[in-house]
């Protein structure tokens, strides 16, 4: 029996490259360009440059697609730098280690162009499919890792103490993930178009480091 007849029916042929990678490149792209729910199957495929077979025979439906995503774009580039933060008290100083977390998260985040998008859409948005998924497998080690090196520094009396401890990733994220997702926008604005990731980086940190920062004895 020849090769072609022996092959499953409806299972599409498998070149050399790589298409399942393609597919979910193609899904992240579109869905912070778009949103999730209103992304269909055959855009994916289209942007893609593949057959619905192919995107079928990998995922089987849209929800498994997502799952995929989240699994293996999402959490596999982010879960790494929340759990980051939980290791940062060891040894270092808190002011030291918030700066060197805050550094590390804004670079990586950066680093992937459609995750502030993707961010902002699904996470933000109060109808966003991620939210749920990052809630409960990124935020308990990211906010449980700041907020003790914040209490620690308060104790030790180097970081404000009028600072809510359980604010502080709130505020790391809103500075960041928000004005990297509208960095289009604000890049236009005059004498804006120069600043980069790690400027955007320092400006972060200065902010971050004057509100933490022990308040000066009146007089």
């Amino acid at each position: 029996m020849s090769a072609s007849k022996s092959r499953r029916r409806g299972r599409p042929k498998i070149d050399a490259g790589d298409q399942r990678e393609k597919l979910l490149d193609a899904a992240v792209t579109l869905f912070s360009e778009h949103g999730i729910a209103a992304t269909p199957l055959n855009a994916i495929t289209r942007y893609a440059k593949v057959t619905p077979a192919l995107l079928h025979y990998y995922f089987g439906n849209k929800p498994q697609l997502v799952q995929a995503v989240v699994e293996e774009r999402v959490l596999a580039r982010l879960r790494p730098v929340a759990e980051t933060a939980g290791q940062l008290d060891r040894g270092l100083p808190p002011r030291e280690a918030i700066e060197t977390f805050t550094r590390h998260f804004i670079m990586t985040v950066a680093s992937i162009p459609w995750l502030p998008q993707l961010w902002v859409k699904e996470v933000f948005a109060t109808n966003g499919q991620l939210r749920e998924v990052l809630l409960s497998e990124l935020a308990p080690p990211l906010t449980h890792g700041l907020r003790r090196l914040v209490e620690r520094g308060q104790a030790e009396g180097s970081i404000n103490p009028n600072v809510d401890a359980r604010l502080v990733p709130i505020s790391l994220i809103g500075l960041s993930v928000f004005a990297l997702a509208t960095r289009p926008l604000w890049s236009q604005l005059p004498d804006c178009d120069d600043i980069d990731t790690r400027g955007l980086t320092d400006h972060v940190l200065a902010l971050l480091d004057t509100g933490l920062g022990v308040p000066h004895a009146s007089a």
